[in-house]
């Protein structure tokens, strides 16, 4: 969005106001920003501000100075990546937050309504693997542009990921990836930035990390791209800051049936035993949060698994986490993994 198209100076008329309310688009609730002759943002001024005034004075030549808010929310620019919380905002029903820079300019909103969170985090989505177990749909497509109610898997999650405020995505690419970058470009149109690495040969599930020079963030999340989920990266994000890990990784419960009973048992003597018991066990849901420098633990540009680094952690004696999904989670590895993200996302809005 044209961020002048939200600005009006403090002398201009409500006429002119509303002029420039009707032209907005695109954003969740129809407001101006009261600006100085400095460009700093004064104050905020809704439709409902406007009513109020022409209800009291019938008079559409009012200066906006005079009957806009100036006890509005804000935060400055986050420039050394501070989490914004928007539960309070969300609590005080403010639907658009703007960000000013230190001289009170305004550098972007946040649209409350389209954004859950922001996060301070820089993202990596790896989608260079050649998905053969989907052969004959990616003989031709890479498996992160299959189509899924509309649009390829992949931006589903970038998305997603946008309404958690993350705005700068690595995408590692190999298999058929100008596909995908032909499709993305520089992530511009989506209003956020899009870097991609590209590998010469397959580096793992976590070796493009180490060809990314630098993360400007303290945390880098890190995640599959055939993955359809509504997982809560906040809440991913929240765990790993407050028990203060090192890594903590997404996890969706797998459950094991039994079909016969199971002895315990001391020698050939058996103590106890369950009939057809149901095991339960947290796995790896292709979702990580780590430190920025555990990246330094990965060698540059050669084969390297997430899981190489979460068995190094444990050696080393530091922090791993897990947190489980408690929406849906559909790895989409298998043909019938697909079949079953297309008619799953029918049933969802």
């Amino acid at each position: 969005m044209d961020l002048q198209s939200l600005l009006i100076h403090k002398n201009s008329t409500i006429l002119e106001a509303l002029v420039k309310l009707n032209a907005l688009r695109n954003i969740s609730r129809l407001i101006l920003f009261v600006i100085n002759k400095e460009n700093a943002v004064i104050g905020s001024l809704t439709d409902g501000d406007i009513r109020r005034s022409l209800a009291k004075y019938a008079d559409l030549d009012l200066q906006v100075g005079s009957i806009c808010n100036y006890d509005f929310a804000y935060e400055l620019e986050n420039k050394n990546n501070r989490f914004i919380q928007l539960s309070e905002y969300n609590k005080n029903n403010i639907k658009i937050l703007p960000i000013l820079d230190h001289q009170k300019r305004l550098v972007r909103i946040i649209d409350l309504v389209k954004t859950r969170a922001v996060l301070p985090m820089e993202c990596m989505i790896m989608a260079g693997g050649r998905g053969k177990r989907l052969s004959p749909l990616t003989d031709k497509m890479p498996k992160p542009m299959l189509p899924l109610g509309g649009k390829p898997i992949i931006e589903h999650n970038i998305d997603r990921l946008i309404s958690f405020g993350i705005t700068k995505f690595y995408i590692s690419l190999k298999y058929l990836g100008q596909q995908i970058q032909d499709y993305f470009g520089d992530g511009s149109k989506k209003g956020v930035q899009i870097e991609y690495v590209w590998e010469d040969e397959p580096l793992g599930t976590a070796g493009a990390l180490s060809l990314v020079p630098e993360f400007k963030t303290d945390h880098v999340l890190l995640m599959n791209s055939d993955l359809f989920t509504n997982i809560d990266f906040e809440d991913l994000y929240l765990n790993i800051l407050n028990k203060e890990g090192d890594m903590i990784v997404a996890s969706t419960e797998y459950k094991v049936d039994v079909p016969y009973a199971v002895f315990e048992t001391n020698g050939s003597d058996v103590k106890s035993f369950k009939e057809k018991p149901t095991f339960r066990y947290q796995s790896n849901a292709g979702i990580y949060i780590l430190k920025k420098e555990l990246v330094d633990e990965i060698p540059k540009n050669e084969f390297y698994d997430i899981t190489t680094l979460m068995d190094k952690l444990v050696e080393d004696g530091k922090k791993l986490l897990y947190n489980p999904i408690l929406g849906f989670w559909i790895d989409i590895g298998k043909p019938v993994d697909y079949d079953h993200a297309q008619e799953f996302i029918k049933h969802i809005s």
